[in-house]
């Protein structure tokens, strides 16, 4: 299974149109093959959607946004509303749940880290020890690491019902040392990985996004 991330810019004030048209669009387009999550930001960088789209493989993608496209049911026409595009592809870790219609959010925590070269083996051995606890204590929507676009990048997404529900979990989550991986990898003697940025962004849910 992989997961592409396409990343929009808009043009100031030009979401409310784009997601009118886009979900006009998918009316269509979804019969080919649906959306796992539709987003826009609340907090972070403004203007911006996120679409995610899940796929057996690459070759599926391929096919199957070349049928869209013949049917003349894709793309959307939005492009005069775009500032900006990027596609990244993105494959889930083995402990990351399956991204499945239903209702989570409605706010998401999307936060995107950079690691170093060579140090996925030793964050995936991180965070495959502290990631039980820490799903004890909340769901997660996706983990994932990047295998096309960006490198070395990896995205963990979280839903919670309020901000101040994110605020309390994060908060009791330290002080009982069970996250973040790092510390609790430290704490077991695992090898460090390092990161080289990190980035965070609140998103919440279009009408037509799946997961809401």
């Amino acid at each position: 299974m992989i997961y592409e991330f396409r990343t929009y810019d808009l043009k100031p004030h030009m979401q409310p149109e784009f997601e009118k048209r886009f979900g006009e669009a998918y009316e269509k387009r979804k019969q080919f093959s649906p959306l796992a999550a539709f987003w826009h930001t609340e907090i972070g960088p403004l203007n911006q959607v996120i679409h995610v789209w899940p796929y057996k493989d690459l070759a599926e993608r391929d096919r199957i946004r070349a049928e869209a496209v013949k049917a003349g049911v894709w793309p959307p026409k939005t492009s005069e509303l775009i500032a900006r595009q990027r596609s990244e592809i993105f494959i889930p870790f083995a402990f990351s749940p399956e991204m499945k219609p239903g209702k989570q959010g409605p706010f998401f925590e999307m936060r995107t880290y950079t690691y170093g070269a060579g140090q996925l083996g030793n964050l995936t051995k991180a965070w495959e020890l502290a990631i039980p606890n820490r799903l004890k204590a909340g769901p997660a929507t996706a983990i994932l690491y990047s295998e096309l676009g960006g490198l070395n990048q990896f995205v963990h997404i979280w839903p919670y019902k309020t901000l101040d529900d994110r605020w309390a979990l994060r908060n009791k989550l330290r002080e009982e040392g069970i996250w973040p991986p790092s510390v609790v990898a430290k704490k077991a003697g695992l090898p460090e990985y390092h990161l080289v940025n990190q980035e965070n962004k609140i998103c919440m849910p279009s009408a037509f996004s799946p997961l809401q």
